[in-house]
């Protein structure tokens, strides 16, 4: 049991998440990795999430019928069945390899009352890339918004580091 504990507390954590704050109106997250790779690399990599989010984090059930389309307007999709398909997030300004910025609301936060921004800013940070991810969501819920900070930032913090697993393997 001892060596159990002593291995949680010593494994490493890539995303530290972080509710940043959190309201009956809504919540930020913040997320910071150091990634060993070249700012060029995580930003192209960025823009092909079927090679990189968990598909049970999707409505198809695939991750491969993710895509975002690399310009402003553009959509962040998903196909599903019989010509289905999900707009998950809309692209409302792209700095190729420094800044994506995108709003909607993922997956659940559809469902409710939701509207959210989501930053990915990345940094050149000595020879690897600082990439720094923000999701601040407003809306309305009879439970209040509150509730839904620390389930969002659960699968964010999970994608984030399967980002990461990504782009330095």
């Amino acid at each position: 049991m001892r060596k159990l504990v002593l291995f949680l507390l010593l494994a490493p954590v890539w995303a530290a998440a972080t509710v940043a704050d959190s309201s009956a109106n809504g919540f930020t997250l913040k997320i910071t990795l150091n990634l060993k790779a070249a700012p060029a690399d995580v930003y192209k990599k960025l823009l092909h999430p079927g090679d990189w989010w968990d598909s049970a984090h999707t409505f198809s059930g695939d991750a491969h019928n993710l895509s975002i389309e690399e310009r402003p307007g553009g959509c962040w999709c998903e196909k599903l069945p019989n010509g289905g398909g999900v707009k998950h997030m809309e692209v409302i300004t792209l700095m190729p390899g420094t800044r994506i910025v995108f709003a909607g609301g993922l997956g659940p936060l559809q469902n409710v009352a939701a509207a959210g921004s989501m930053i990915f800013a990345i940094a050149k940070d000595g020879e690897g890339t600082k990439l720094t991810f923000t999701y601040s969501v407003v809306g309305y819920q009879a439970a209040g918004m509150t509730t839904w900070a620390t389930p969002v930032d659960g699968v964010l913090t999970d994608q984030l580091n399967r980002f990461k697993d990504y782009v330095e393997k």
